[in-house]
């Protein structure tokens, strides 16, 4: 299962700087916990110095991490405020089926909203819903496949 983690980075901010990451790797860690065999693929990982980036990098690593979301199974988006980037690519994830997780408190935002399979106020709800099992039967009505934390299925998944 292949999970992209989308979420603010430089978010609303008028400077070159980005907002604290560490939420990335709560994630991962919460999602690794119940699908250990998971890939993870992250941003920020990816990119740290992307905020440096000259424009065209910085246009060339947008639109990559945009089709990397459109390929995973799974996106899971942070999004404590407005994030383009997390629309961005939580659209092309929508687009491509996958399941989509967000963390946020905009509720009633429609991106929000009307891309999420499930939407938590925060990383203690989805990190108690995840260990509770909430993930699985999304997944399999999704994909139409079976997805056991024991036995990652990605074959199923395709």
């Amino acid at each position: 299962m292949k999970v992209f983690i989308a979420g603010i980075m430089q978010g609303s901010r008028l400077d070159r700087e980005i907002d604290d990451q560490s939420y990335r790797t709560r994630i991962a860690d919460a999602v690794l916990t119940q699908y250990p065999t998971a890939e993870i693929v992250d941003p920020n990982e990816l990119h740290p110095e992307g905020v440096s980036y000259g424009d065209q990098q910085a246009r060339t690593t947008l639109l990559a991490l945009a089709g990397l979301a459109g390929q995973s199974d799974l996106l899971v988006a942070y999004a404590p405020h407005a994030s383009m980037g997390t629309a961005i690519e939580m659209w092309q994830a929508f687009q491509a089926g996958a399941v989509i997780l967000t963390i946020s408190p905009m509720a009633e935002n429609w991106v929000v909203k009307h891309l999420s399979d499930a939407v938590f106020a925060d990383l203690e709800a989805f990190r108690a819903w995840l260990a509770d099992g909430g993930l699985q039967p999304m997944i399999g009505l999704k994909a139409g496949a079976v997805l056991s934390p024991e036995i990652d299925n990605q074959a199923d998944l395709s």
